[in-house]
């Protein structure tokens, strides 16, 4: 059905795609509402977050910006800016709307540190994958493997933190969660 594994050389061979669909920033309480109001209608999410990267040995820093998405809208919370916020937190517990997406075992557990939340609904790719046969288990290779496409991943050690993201980033952000919400379509796809 999948092949097990990719190279390097077949990954670069693959489109490199991106989410083309509607990116809203949400940094304030206008579009957190509204986010809050379309992301609780959804049953599957995309989910993804980033950091600011830290070059100093034992610097760790907050998460500073969650994605959610669906296939159409990508919602980029700057929780450097608004904290984790009580509806984002009740998106975060509800058992169902699903969200997915690769290696969230540390990034719930960065969520947690900006404010308690029982996390549930959460779909883990990486496992997953392995009912496929699938080996390798980074989003650039599932994605390669399960979607034939390529993501860009050259914005991942940008500053998540700065003043404003530049379009790079919110495309690269938003492509992460939405690639996650297309894989676990296709997976489903396959199921049925």
């Amino acid at each position: 059905m999948f092949q097990e594994s990719i190279t390097k050389e077949e990954l670069d061979e693959l489109p490199l795609k991106s989410f083309e669909g509607e990116i809203v920033l949400v940094e304030n309480e206008r579009t957190l509402q509204a986010a809050l109001s379309y992301l609780s209608q959804s049953e599957v999410l995309g989910f993804d977050t980033e950091t600011k990267p830290s070059f100093k040995r034992g610097q760790v820093n907050r998460v500073a910006l969650l994605q959610l998405s669906s296939g159409e809208k990508a919602f980029l919370f700057r929780l450097n800016v608004t904290g984790l916020p009580a509806g984002l937190k009740a998106i975060l517990s509800d058992p169902d709307i699903l969200k997915v997406g690769v290696a969230i075992r540390d990034d719930v557990k960065a969520l947690q540190r900006l404010g308690h939340f029982k996390p549930a609904g959460f779909v883990e790719l990486q496992e997953e994958v392995k009912d496929y046969g699938i080996q390798d288990f980074s989003l650039k290779k599932i994605a390669g493997i399960v979607l034939g496409m390529r993501i860009s991943k050259s914005q991942r050690l940008t500053n998540w933190e700065s003043d404003g993201l530049t379009e790079a980033q919110q495309r690269y952000a938003a492509t992460d969660a939405w690639v996650s919400y297309e894989i676990f379509h296709s997976l489903a796809a396959k199921q049925s």
